[in-house]
C-alpha cells in the first residue's frame, strides 16, 4: 500500500495569503481557486473589482492543472498549435493559461488556479502560491 500527501487547511490558507498578497501588491482584481489532486475545490476567493466570470474560470484552470499534472498552459498550447479537436476533451474545460500543479517531493497534492489578469499575471499568483508552501 502506498501513502500519498494531502493539502491540509493550513497549506490551503498560507497558499491563499501568499496569492492573494502577490495580486494585492499588483493591483490585480482576480479570482484565486484551489483543489485537491482530484480536481475538487478546496478554496475559492474573489477579490474585490474582479469580474464574476472569473468565478467559474479560475477553478476550471485549477482542475485542468491538478488531472493533467501540469501547467494548464500545456493545452492551451495544444490547441494554438493546431490540435483543435483538443477542445472536446472530456472534463476539461479550462485549457487557457493560468492554472499551475502544486508538486512537492514529485507528487501532485492539487493545483492553483487564478483568472482577471493577463494570463502571465495569473500564473504569477499562482506561483506566488506555490512558494508559501516550498513548492
Amino acid at each position: 500500500m502506498q501513502s500519498k500527501q494531502i493539502l491540509t487547511l493550513d497549506d490551503v490558507k498560507k497558499i491563499a495569503a501568499a496569492a492573494e498578497t502577490e495580486a494585492t501588491l499588483n493591483k490585480w482584481c482576480v479570482t484565486i481557486a484551489i483543489v485537491d489532486d482530484g480536481g475538487h475545490l478546496l478554496w475559492l476567493q474573489r477579490l474585490d473589482g474582479a469580474a464574476p466570470i472569473s468565478s467559474h474560470i479560475a477553478p476550471a484552470k485549477a482542475k485542468t492543472a491538478a488531472l493533467g499534472r501540469r501547467e494548464s498552459k500545456v493545452y492551451e498550447d495544444i490547441i494554438n498549435n493546431g490540435r483543435f479537436s483538443f477542445i472536446t476533451a472530456p472534463t476539461l474545460e479550462g485549457m487557457l493559461e493560468g492554472g499551475v500543479p502544486i508538486v512537492i517531493n514529485g507528487q501532485c497534492l492539487g493545483a492553483i488556479g487564478v483568472s482577471g489578469v493577463k494570463s502571465t499575471e495569473d500564473v504569477q499568483i499562482a506561483k506566488a502560491g506555490l512558494v508559501a508552501i516550498g513548492a
